[in-house]
């Protein structure tokens, strides 16, 4: 049991490692792709959100099908489905087969999103602990080997076609190999099925407030993806090569907390880690928002990515353990709010550069964080979810202690 347990585990690192990398792969070849459709910046942006509504449907779609199926089906169709979409972008000749190419890999990538975590939900479930925010660690990671990847194959003149095949293919392998090692389903009505949850399947409100909060937490990372280096550019007049370094201060920030979050969550609990979390991040760019100084934006980008870093995994955590015969329906709630949120990021924040400068609408996420922050208590309810399914209040809110005979590391 123990070692079924790790290797589903490891399988769920794969997966997740293996969503960021082929749609990091995607992002790097960007550039290329828009230049063999032919398309330019303009058309480019409204095809993009193809690949958003794409994404959309998919999380929608897989949450019940995760549910009915069980996430050791349902994960590798969908890594499949996402990894033979990776391929499409780079055969399109024009705007329309482009937008055709980018809704299937919006819809492959939606559908791996919401399957992988709720499998991540029930490897978490068995261990008895928190895992979520390691496996969310390993996606950032799976995007930074994109890069230098594509940066490689970029320089040896690979055509994106080529290049994005062969991910294709990788995907496809890797799916295969790794599927084996998921956690079969468990048995229905074992884990959390809890009043909020019930046979009749309606969303219940308290997974609604989580997906609110998801949207506003991710529109606030979104915002770090698509303002931090113009930030530095724009209203600190700081040289190219020195901006990047806002963005990249804030993905580093963000995958070192991730990789520690579990453990500080073990010890404190979700509640604290999304309320101090949400609060350092208010702060991190609170200081970007008023900062006259290069060195100090940069060192809020970097407090705003870590405070970020653990709070989206405590609330698609929170949401997967309130039913366990619904985690996908629940998951697929959270993540395609919270999705949606991140994609609003430039449509927000841009018209409101026309009212103030652009630092000040950073102050716009700021009360977004402060509202999380304060809201963080509605995690509580489901409480830490034992082997038994059953919820320990008094754990989610102080010290973790391992149940040796269920957490092989701890052994």
């Amino acid at each position: 049991m123990e070692r079924s347990l790790r290797a589903g585990r490891l399988a769920t690192f794969t997966f997740f490692g293996l969503n960021g990398f082929v749609m990091g792969m995607w992002i790097v070849h960007i550039p290329s792709v828009e230049h063999r459709a032919g398309i330019g910046h303009a058309v480019l942006g409204w095809l993009l959100l193809l690949l958003g509504g794409g994404a959309f449907a998919g999380m929608q779609l897989v949450g019940r099908l995760t549910d009915r199926f069980g996430a050791r089906r349902v994960v590798p169709a969908s890594a499949a489905l996402c990894s033979v979409a990776v391929a499409l972008p780079g055969t399109a000749t024009d705007g329309w087969t482009l937008g055709a190419a980018l809704l299937v890999l919006g819809f492959g990538n939606g559908c791996l999103d919401v399957s992988m975590n709720t499998h991540a939900v029930q490897v978490e479930r068995r261990y008895r602990r928190p895992v979520m925010s390691a496996f969310h660690a390993v996606f950032s990671i799976g995007g930074v080997f994109a890069a230098l990847v594509g940066a490689r194959t970029l320089s040896l003149h690979w055509s994106a076609g080529a290049t994005l095949a062969g991910t294709s293919l990788f995907g496809l392998v890797v799916s295969a190999l790794a599927a084996p090692a998921l956690l079969p389903p468990e048995p229905p009505g074992a884990g959390t099925s809890t009043a909020e949850g019930g046979p009749a399947r309606r969303t219940p409100p308290r997974i609604w407030a989580l997906a609110a909060l998801a949207m506003m937490l991710m529109l606030c990372e979104g915002v770090a993806n698509d303002w931090s280096v113009l930030d530095l550019r724009e209203v600190l007049d700081a040289p190219a090569g020195t901006a990047a370094f806002a963005y990249g201060a804030f993905a580093t920030a963000m995958t070192v907390g991730r990789l520690l979050t579990d453990r500080v969550a073990a010890r404190i609990g979700p509640v604290a880690i999304l309320r101090y979390g949400a609060s350092l991040a208010a702060v991190g760019l609170t200081a970007v928002a008023l900062s006259p100084w290069i060195p100090l934006a940069l060192f809020g980008w970097a407090v705003f990515g870590a405070g970020l870093s653990g709070c989206i995994p405590q609330l698609f955590s929170a949401a997967g353990h309130a039913d366990q015969d619904a985690a996908g329906a629940n998951v697929s709630r959270v993540a395609g709010l919270g999705y949606l949120g991140m994609l609003a990021g430039p449509t927000v924040i841009g018209p409101l550069t026309h009212l103030v400068p652009l630092n000040l609408t950073f102050l716009l996420p700021v009360a977004f964080c402060a509202i999380a922050a304060g809201t963080a208590g509605m995690l509580e309810p489901g409480g830490r979810v034992t082997a038994g399914g059953s919820a320990d209040h008094h754990r989610s809110a102080g010290p973790v202690h391992r149940e040796l005979e269920g957490d092989p590391d701890s052994r």
